[in-house]
C-alpha cells in the first residue's frame, strides 16, 4: 500500500529534480534513496534462509577455497 507524503524543498531542488529525475518519476526517485535508510532488512533470518540452499553453499564455499589457495602462493 502507498501513502502520500507532501514535502517541501527549494525551488532550485525540485526544478533539478524535475530536469534530471523526470516530472511523474520524483516519488520513486526519493524512495529508491530514501529506502535503505528506514528499512532494514532481517539479515539474520535472510541468511538462514540463504545457507538453506545447498547448491549455492557448495559453489561459495569452493570459491573461498579457491581464493584462498590463490592467495597463499603470492609471494610479499
Amino acid at each position: 500500500m502507498q501513502k502520500k507524503l507532501t514535502i517541501t524543498v527549494d525551488e532550485e531542488v525540485y526544478a533539478g529534480l524535475h530536469k534530471v529525475v523526470g516530472p511523474r518519476k520524483i516519488s520513486k526517485f526519493v524512495e529508491e534513496l530514501v529506502r535503505p535508510h528506514v528499512i532494514r532488512p532481517n539479515l539474520e533470518s535472510a541468511y538462514a534462509q540463504m545457507s538453506k540452499d545447498k547448491k549455492r553453499e557448495k559453489e561459495a564455499s569452493e570459491w573461498a577455497e579457491a581464493t584462498f589457495k590463490d592467495i597463499a602462493h603470492e609471494k610479499r
